[in-house]
């Protein structure tokens, strides 16, 4: 389902792909970390302007994992706000793998 939202001038439509092509990109742009592909990998919610995020991911060998996971939380919330003008609800990291 698409996110529709209305603007004076009319309405932004974003879709599914673009929205989670936004939160995979913030993600990994945190240094040594892939996210998982798949449905199950990725669950991006939006309600009334509040986004919620679970993902998992896979970190690099050496890495500290909480910083790792913090540091993702951080990127995905300032792109959904900066991008989309969401709130962040919630935004649940899980690693799944080291490599």
């Amino acid at each position: 389902m698409s996110l529709v939202l209305p603007e004076a001038e009319g309405t932004i439509t974003v879709t599914p792909p673009a929205l989670a092509g936004l939160v995979i990109q913030a993600a990994e742009a945190v240094d040594g970390v892939e996210v998982h592909r798949g449905r199950r990998r990725l669950d991006i919610d939006v309600t009334l302007g509040e986004a919620r995020v679970r993902l998992e991911l896979t970190a690099r060998y050496g890495l500290v994992l909480p910083e790792v996971a913090r540091s993702v939380q951080e990127q995905v919330a300032d792109a959904l706000v900066t991008m989309c003008a969401f709130r962040v609800g919630s935004i649940d990291v899980s690693v799944e793998e080291v490599e």
